[in-house]
């Protein structure tokens, strides 16, 4: 398994299509939780976007699941930056 910060750019634009699918988006996200796939989310403070750990077999396999995110598929998202991640130390390097 391999771990993969995502970060969401939100335009300001969007707003509204996200207040509307927020509670679609935290239900995927919780269910991806659960199962393990999702280690940690929430917003930045500023509102601009978000930050998204997730922890998947491959980049192709995280980008497939990324296209289920409610956020997305209602046009949400402005912009997005994937990137792998070898988490060292703390608590979310025992996660892997």
């Amino acid at each position: 398994m391999s771990a993969f910060a995502v970060e969401y750019v939100y335009s300001p634009e969007s707003a509204d299509v996200r207040d509307k699918h927020r509670p679609a988006h935290r239900a995927w996200l919780a269910s991806l939780v659960e199962d393990g796939r999702v280690l940690a989310t929430g917003p930045f403070v500023d509102g601009t976007g978000a930050l998204l750990i997730f922890k998947t077999d491959t980049e192709d396999a995280l980008n497939r699941l990324l296209t289920d995110d409610p956020f997305n598929i209602a046009g949400g998202i402005a912009g997005l930056k994937v990137t792998e991640w070898n988490p060292m130390m703390g608590l979310l390097s025992t996660s892997l």
